[in-house]
């Protein structure tokens, strides 16, 4: 990227190991907190690096930014995780120039994250380049890819159903839930077992439902008490499970014990109650449903939800790559522009001196003379002469090279090395 004067380093890199390669130990071991991220990004400034974006998740660890050599950064990655490199060399990827600005572009966009359209990687984008420009690890390059990217994003998911449909258990039940209760927000819901994918079904209740009437009862209570901490909800004692049941309308089980939790004798519901049991094996007797207003749902329907919802996903990839490349070719313009700017920049201050000169020797020549219409004129002048070169540049891409040389020469400007 030298020659497009972005950096005074050569290259722009990005570095990283994914759930594509990587397991999950290994992912572990060069997972970042916070506070990692910014000793790697104070170090980096230290060392004369620049641009710098350093993103992690549960499925990916990415350095993005200029180097001379990409194992400055992985250096960097090795240094502040708990990864080593011959770890790294492994299960590691590279991309330099095009292929990792293409690459930041898919990992953005949600084509390269494990469940295809997974639009909360852009969130974790936007809070990465924040940090990086609050350590002045950012450059006009870098903000310019990233917003790039943002948009990029933003029009997939507007002009495309990439991101549609319920991807996982926890968030299928919910959407399941919205599908078929009327007036949901005025529903009792209970959820029972507050493991991890009770934990995350009750985060998508709380978000997606609006419900301020969602009570959780774990055999362990101050598991749910932790859960229902962070969400203001209401917290139940395992004995208070019959009770309850008789007060909800929809009951949500994952508490993954090995044999059912929840039979027809616990339940004497007077009004409708929906069941959807999240649980392997089920949590949930089939007995259940000879209650006449009881309708269970188990984890195999729901998982079929989120089979087919990838699968509609898929073909709408293509689409998604079109937009991709609009607005990659977007950028690729102006990163093209930014390669006159040096010559351009050096031209107006050549034409500027040459004007300063002339109008010092009319002035003194002339009687009377105008400095202020002389500069007027004479602005405008450089500006129009200005706007052809930049404009020439622009549209003459195969012979901008020599473009650039010619304008350097006749002018006598000093060499721009690219």
């Amino acid at each position: 990227m030298r020659n497009y004067h972005v950096s005074r380093h050569h290259s722009f890199y990005a570095i990283g190991l994914s759930y594509q390669k990587a397991d999950a130990v290994t992912r572990g071991h060069f997972s970042i907190t916070n506070e990692q991220r910014i000793k790697i990004l104070e170090e980096a400034k230290q060392d004369g690096l620049e641009g710098l974006l350093v993103t992690s998740t549960c499925n990916r660890t990415e350095v993005y930014g200029f180097a001379e050599h990409p194992f400055q950064l992985i250096k960097l990655l090795c240094k502040h995780t708990q990864g080593t490199v011959e770890e790294f060399e492994e299960v590691a990827y590279v991309y330099k120039n095009q292929e990792a600005i293409s690459h930041l572009f898919r990992m953005g966009t949600g084509l390269d994250s494990q469940i295809v359209g997974d639009f909360e990687i852009i969130s974790q984008l936007k809070e990465a380049f924040r940090v990086s420009k609050k350590y002045g690890l950012d450059n006009p390059f870098l903000e310019r890819l990233a917003n790039a990217v943002i948009q990029a994003s933003k029009r997939i998911k507007s002009e495309t159903n990439l991101s549609s449909g319920a991807t996982s258990v926890s968030f299928a039940s919910v959407h399941y839930i919205l599908q078929h209760v009327k007036h949901v927000s005025e529903k009792n819901i209970l959820l029972f077992g507050t493991g991890k994918i009770g934990r995350n079904t009750c985060e998508n209740l709380v978000k997606h439902t609006k419900n301020k009437s969602i009570t959780l009862i774990n055999r362990t209570k101050d598991k749910a008490e932790r859960v229902a901490g962070k969400f203001d909800l209401i917290v139940k004692d395992h004995a208070d499970l019959q009770s309850e049941i008789r007060k909800t309308d929809i009951l949500i089980v994952a508490t993954g014990a090995q044999r059912p939790t929840i039979s027809k004798e616990l339940i004497h519901a007077e009004q409708d109650l929906l069941i959807l049991d999240l649980s392997i094996p089920k949590n949930v007797s089939d007995d259940v449903t000879d209650l006449k207003n009881v309708r269970l749902v188990h984890l195999d329907y729901l998982s079929q939800m989120t089979d087919d919802t990838l699968a509609k996903r898929k073909e709408f990839i293509p689409q998604a790559e079109a937009i991709i490349d609009e607005v990659k070719a977007d950028f690729n313009a102006w990163l093209e522009s930014r390669k006159f700017a040096p010559t351009i920049k050096a031209l107006k201050q050549k034409l500027k001196t040459i004007k300063d000169e002339e109008i010092d020797f009319q002035s003194r020549k002339i009687n009377n003379f105008n400095n202020e219409h002389a500069e007027l004129v004479s602005n405008r002048i450089i500006q129009k002469i200005m706007n052809q070169f930049a404009s020439h540049l622009k549209g003459e891409q195969d012979t901008s090279d020599a473009s650039l040389d010619l304008i350097q020469k006749v002018f006598q400007l000093k060499k721009i090395n690219s």
